[in-house]
């Protein structure tokens, strides 16, 4: 196969992503067109092959590089950039086709989409790992599902499910192959080239709910994908990942924070609640009992891999698996107490909102009452504070006071946040300045991620040489992420959510409403928050409230913003002179910052 390196005149794929070039390179919703002669998609791939084999294998390439490389692909074969996606999915799969390779069948996932199902005869039912396929011919996605089965492989019928970041994180597969369309494989690609977990796809032809084509010689194909045994190449945060969610298992908590009072925990109550338990062992069950309820325990990951960066980055090497378990309880300690905080401020949060469901399950103030749940979020606060504390003699008591100092002004500065925004939620004055949300934002958001990475910088050593530059980093990485989660408030791409514009719904100050109030002419200003003073979820108020933002551009001058912060953060940390905390710093823009 001929060489593409002529062609190419973007990155190498171990380079950080160039500060002016990400928000650009981002966003391929209109470029999804799957090619329909096959003869194109047998180029495409064919190519992809070829490029692969030129391409650095020491580390996983950013969404962003695919995207570079795949446009030179087509560049080269004089094809349309509506094909982008289809062959992004090509590359990442001959990008990781090696590595797959050295991974046994039986720690392989195989993920199957049920649109392939006959819907018209298909008898099966779901359950929480997805459908329950009963191989009864009606289609091929029996015949597949054994193909996978009969060489070990695990294999789901559930294609985005929640369950499989959990399956990845519990550490029960090191390699996902999967089927789905287009649209599926491009939220999978944010998550999975995140992780940096091999991983190979072979897209649907069709993106219909049932009956769907695919090039099912392909599939099989890449089910037979032999083993051939070899040491892993690609660098990889996925064993850190893993150890901060191991973290919050149940026997790993009472390991590293032994419970202080006996008796039984809430799961332990045979159903009978607070009822059987010891009425001062209570707060100590509800507050355990949230912390295992689930979350990304994004912040814990910051602050492990920060400290792993600093100390050589054993641990997202290749063969880190062992480096990642044998980080010491101190530094995995200190690292859970910034989710502790975490999780307290949720607590509060969720009372002062009045929202009614957190991690799908009823709110601590709806199921125990509003001064219970209160309580719970003080110890767990007072919980977090005595877990660093307590890491003294290990750490040594100077790192521990300048990590506890950190703490405490993070929690100074949030608290600020958000009584800023409880006074703008009470007052009747609605105006907000867009300088003023994003001022609430830098107080509420970017302490947390702040005080994380300082945490795992000081325990690595001094912080000092990166104290501020971490501090910038964070202020326009929290700022950025609180401006996604208002656009994603009023996404229809959010499956889980059942209504769209909850923060207007609730009274929470946004940016949107910041922008929209400073575009709009007086009347329809007026009649914005006269809709906001409804308080309602009703569709067709709601709707409104979606024109009117509309045509304020709201969400164009949202996104820009994104874009603005995302950039200064990425050129932040290109100033970082230590490579690995680099690299680390452009991570998680990438895992955070999705513009």
């Amino acid at each position: 196969m001929s060489s593409l390196s002529p062609r190419i005149n973007t990155p190498p794929v171990s380079s950080p992503p160039a500060a002016s070039t990400v928000a650009e390179a981002r966003g391929t919703g209109r470029l999804k067109q799957v090619p329909e002669d096959r003869r194109i998609r047998e180029r495409i791939r064919t190519r992809a092959i070829s490029l692969a084999g030129e391409l650095d294998k020491s580390r996983p390439p950013a969404k962003h590089q695919l995207e570079e490389h795949a446009r030179c692909i087509l560049g080269v074969l004089e094809l349309s950039d509506a094909y982008l996606g289809w062959t992004m999915v090509a590359l990442n799969t001959a990008f990781w086709h090696g590595q797959v390779t050295a991974i046994p069948p039986g720690r392989r996932l195989l993920l199957l989409p049920h649109c392939m199902r006959n819907l018209g005869l298909c008898p099966a039912d779901y359950d929480q790992y997805g459908l329950r396929c009963r191989n009864c011919g009606n289609c091929s996605l029996g015949t597949l599902r054994e193909l996978a089965q009969r060489q070990g492989y695990r294999v789901l019928v559930a294609e985005g499910s929640p369950i499989v970041m959990q399956i990845l994180l519990a550490g029960q597969v090191d390699a996902v192959l999967g089927v789905a369309c287009l649209n599926s494989l491009e939220k999978a690609l944010d998550k999975i080239l995140l992780v940096g977990l091999p991983s190979m796809a072979v897209p649907l032809l069709t993106g219909t709910c049932s009956d769907s084509a695919s090039d099912e010689d392909w599939i099989r194909e890449m089910i037979a994908t032999p083993y051939l045994a070899g040491p892993p190449t690609t660098r990889t945060y996925l064993h850190l990942l893993r150890c901060a969610a191991g973290m919050f298992d149940a026997a790993e908590l009472d390991r590293l924070v032994p419970r202080t009072r006996s008796g039984p925990s809430l799961a332990e109550s045979n159903g009978q609640g607070l009822a059987g338990l010891e009425p001062i062992a209570a707060t100590e069950a509800i507050a355990r009992d949230f912390l295992l309820r689930g979350g990304k325990h994004l912040r814990p990951f910051i602050t492990l891999a920060a400290y792993d960066a600093m100390t050589g980055g054993h641990a997202s090497a290749p063969e880190g698996r062992d480096h990642a378990a044998s980080l010491s309880d101190a530094v995995k300690r200190i690292a859970l107490a910034i989710e502790v905080f975490h999780k307290a401020s949720l607590v509060h949060d969720d009372i002062e909102d009045d929202d009614s469901y957190r991690y799908g399950l009823p709110t601590l103030h709806r199921k125990y009452g509003l001064s219970t749940a209160v309580n719970v979020g003080d110890y767990l606060i007072g919980l977090g504070y005595r877990l660093v504390a307590a890491q003294r003699d290990s750490v040594g008591a100077e790192a521990v006071a300048d990590i506890l100092a950190r703490l405490s002004d993070a929690h100074t500065r949030l608290c600020e946040g958000q009584g800023a925004e409880l006074a703008w939620r009470d007052a009747r004055q609605k105006r907000l300045a867009p300088l003023d949300a994003l001022k609430i934002y830098a107080l509420k958001t970017a302490p947390a991620f702040e005080t994380a990475l300082y945490a795992g910088l000081r325990l690595a050593g001094s912080a000092e040489p990166y104290r501020e530059a971490a501090a910038r980093f964070s202020r326009h990485l929290g700022i950025a992420f609180q401006i996604l989660n208002d656009l994603d408030d009023w996404s229809s791409n959010q499956p889980n959510k059942r209504v769209r514009g909850t923060d207007l719904v609730g009274g929470r100050p946004t940016v949107l409403w910041a922008l929209a109030t400073e575009a709009l002419g007086a009347a329809e200003r007026a009649e914005l928050e006269s809709l906001a003073e409804q308080g309602t979820s009703d569709r067709t108020v709601l709707g409104r409230v979606r024109e009117l933002y509309d045509r304020a551009g709201v969400h164009e001058k949202a996104s820009a913003l994104v874009a603005k912060h995302d950039r200064r953060a990425r050129e932040i940390a290109d100033q970082i002179d230590h490579g690995e905390l680099r690299r680390l710093l452009h991570y998680f823009a990438d895992t955070m910052i999705r513009v």
